[in-house]
């Protein structure tokens, strides 16, 4: 039996990007009338046929998942995330598959295989990934939605943690108990979501009118999104809000190697409440993401644009909650 004609395959005959060739055939803007002709004229010569793509019935979809590996590698939150989407889309008989973007994958912005050749009839981008590869990847014209995340450069419907609030209970309860110099733990530059907790940790500082240090804002790691070590700030605060679970854990770590009890010297509270915040010692103060409310609400979202309805909300934010424990 011959081998399918691949979207790639017309791509390299014409030297051309895939999704080039994906917008001639489905007669998108982009792509000139006579590029276009080309495109289509190879694709007849080289036997090309698209993909079937018809669902007249709600179930029987199927939805493509992206995440940077970054985000995905040893990071127990989006695997738990991937999971809550995977089981809400089985109980409404919905596909998925994901796609692990690798750096040079997302540098390049080479798209997967089940968007080039439109195996998906929705698109999940789940946790920050580069301006560049997005905008490559909606260019296909599939369906969308950004989990976890979003990009003021892109206007993009999106599933959000409530990450100013829940920064700001957290920041609030370190108040509570008495604590008046409270530093901070992330990269604000790297995701929308750090800096959005950097808000709400800001917030909280300022209506109590304490004192907002940059020497206590901690980098926590690098361009790449890999987890770099601390830098302590000479004068030490009496507690840090940091932005997730794991950071916090590497946080205690580090001050009780360096002397300090936690949360006698130094209080920590998390973000996230996922394996990190039970596994420490002690135990994290942390705010309680929804992850089956997301994953809930981000398929719903989906499933509307899928069948051509607008989004509920262009943005629309999951509540979670405070749980505290031993670290402060």
């Amino acid at each position: 039996m011959a081998k399918a004609v691949r979207m790639a395959d017309i791509a390299q005959r014409l030297g051309i990007s895939t999704v080039s060739v994906s917008k001639g055939l489905a007669g998108k803007e982009g792509v000139s009338a006579e590029m276009r002709a080309k495109i289509l004229a190879v694709a007849e010569e080289m036997g090309y046929q698209p993909p079937a793509r018809a669902h007249t019935q709600p179930g029987g979809e199927s939805i493509g998942i992206l995440v940077a590996d970054r985000f995905f590698n040893e990071n127990a939150f989006y695997s738990n995330l991937y999971r809550a989407v995977l089981k809400c889309a089985a109980e409404q008989d919905i596909s998925v598959l994901m796609e692990i973007v690798l750096p040079q994958a997302e540098k390049s912005c080479n798209m997967p295989s089940f968007l080039v050749n439109r195996k998906v009839d929705g698109l999940i981008f789940m946790g920050e990934i580069s301006r560049r590869y997005l905008a490559t990847a909606v260019q296909t014209g599939v369906p969308f939605m950004l989990l976890d995340f979003y990009d003021d450069a892109i206007a993009a419907d999106c599933v959000l943690s409530d990450n100013t609030s829940g920064s700001y209970m957290m920041t609030e309860h370190l108040i509570s108990t008495g604590r008046r110099n409270i530093g901070f733990v992330g990269s604000v530059l790297s995701t929308s979501s750090i800096m959005d907790r950097y808000l709400g940790y800001v917030k909280a500082l300022l209506r109590a009118g304490l004192p907002i240090r940059d020497d206590w804002r901690l980098e926590d790691r690098d361009d790449r999104g890999l987890f770099i070590p601390f830098t302590l700030p000479h004068e030490m605060p009496e507690a840090f809000v940091c932005n997730c679970d794991e950071v916090a854990y590497n946080l205690v770590e580090t001050l009780k190697r360096n002397g300090y009890r936690v949360p006698q010297d130094v209080a920590v509270t998390g973000y996230d409440d996922y394996r990190y915040s039970t596994i420490c010692s002690p135990q994290l103060t942390s705010y309680r993401v929804d992850l089956d409310g997301m994953a809930k609400t981000v398929v719903a979202q989906l499933r509307r644009k899928m069948a051509h309805k607008p989004a509920v909300a262009p943005t629309v934010i999951v509540p979670g909650g405070f749980v505290r424990r031993e670290s402060t």
